[in-house]
């Protein structure tokens, strides 16, 4: 079994090919504007290295968001057409969970977080334990001063924010605090998750599947702003 592991959810993009518990080959570039050029070759590469290709892949695993709007569009993109001849199955994980496995360990509760912009912050809760997950809280927007909406205590936080920053939100504030760069979400960390009970979602209908992009691009919240009204049929809408 291969599976291929995509995460563009960031400026870095990060490929990784194999299976829960076998080798891993795994790629990474730095700079979303290189995510559209460099995404097929790094596919190709973490494949040679495994001594196989394409024709070889089971099934694809995205980080699915929050995260950035074109990054989140050329996985889903090539996702879609690399998989619709094949017949090949489509999974998908937040990549807030794909954070927060960086600190995996049984029983811990875990956030995983990123920046939203604007002073706001994307939070996930995940607790891990019995050989699985179970999400504490669903992907939010946690605006600058508000409260962590969870009673549990935090064991660890893990985002790209750098580690002072973090600590200034109050998110863990006697918990382990895991910054940038360490805090980035790995395609490997999907595949391992594949064998993590609750982890993964599968696709149903991928052709009418889109991303989690956790809030409206930058775009579409201008021209509502400006119009006074939701734009209809934003990319997004079907899930």
């Amino acid at each position: 079994m291969i599976a291929l592991a995509l995460d563009t959810t960031t400026d870095r993009l990060s490929v990784a090919a194999g299976w829960p518990g076998g080798p891993v080959a795994s790629r990474e570039a730095t700079g979303a504007r290189q995510h559209a050029g460099l995404l097929v070759s790094l596919v190709i590469e973490v494949l040679a290295e495994l001594g196989t290709t394409s024709a070889a892949v089971d099934e694809v695993i995205l980080a699915d968001g929050p995260g950035g709007f074109t990054g989140l569009r050329v996985a889903a993109a090539w996702a879609k057409g690399f998989t619709r001849d094949r017949g090949l199955p489509v999974r998908t994980a937040s990549t807030l969970l794909v954070r927060a496995a960086a600190a995996r360990a049984e029983g811990r509760l875990v956030l995983g977080v990123a920046s939203a912009m604007r002073g706001e912050l994307f939070v996930g809760g995940y607790r891990f334990a019995g050989g699985g997950v179970s999400t504490v809280l669903e992907p939010t927007v946690l605006p600058s001063g508000a409260c962590l909406p969870i009673g549990d205590p935090v064991d660890v936080v893990v985002g790209d924010l750098p580690e002072t920053d973090l600590r200034r939100w109050g998110l863990a504030p006697a918990g382990v605090v895991i910054g940038a760069p360490e805090g980035l979400p790995e395609a490997a960390r999907l595949i391992d998750l594949l064998d993590v009970s609750g982890a993964t979602r599968l696709v149903d209908d991928v052709g009418r599947w889109e991303p989690v992009y956790g809030r409206p691009a930058e775009a579409q919240a201008k021209w509502e702003r400006l119009h006074g009204r939701t734009l209809p049929n934003p990319a997004g809408h079907q899930r």
